[in-house]
């Protein structure tokens, strides 16, 4: 993906201007992220569940994308484990829906212990 490509409703960028080598170490270690865990203590959020979307983000869905809104969102998702930002928006929606329509406790597991290695080997993080 070029610099200034957005990703379908995504738009994020490898190298983007914007980010202070601080904020830089931030995201690519998902420190960002930490904020959320009140979230999940307060009940809005899960720790594992699609990521929430922007409203934009909910303006552009097709029918079939409604379905991610039918559980919690979470920190940390099945998508994040498998690739994150290097992904197609299309390829997130899939892997949110796949979650969504095949939800277990083990399946949670597995992907917060994958989130775990994805954080700490910096996989698409950007």
């Amino acid at each position: 993906m070029e610099q200034n490509e957005g990703n379908g409703v995504l738009f994020k960028m490898v190298n983007d201007p914007r980010i202070t080598p601080i904020g830089r170490f931030i995201r690519k270690f998902s420190i960002d992220e930490l904020p959320q865990l009140w979230n999940v203590f307060i009940g809005d959020m899960s720790l594992v569940g699609p990521r929430p979307p922007l409203a934009e983000e909910v303006d552009l869905y097709e029918d079939i994308m409604y379905r991610r809104l039918l559980v919690k969102p979470g920190i940390t998702g099945l998508w994040q484990v498998s690739g994150r930002s290097d992904l197609s928006w299309d390829e997130s929606v899939r892997l949110d829906l796949y979650y969504v329509e095949n939800w277990s406790m083990t399946t949670d597991f597995i992907i917060l212990l994958r989130t775990v290695r994805a954080v700490f080997a910096k996989e698409g993080a950007y």
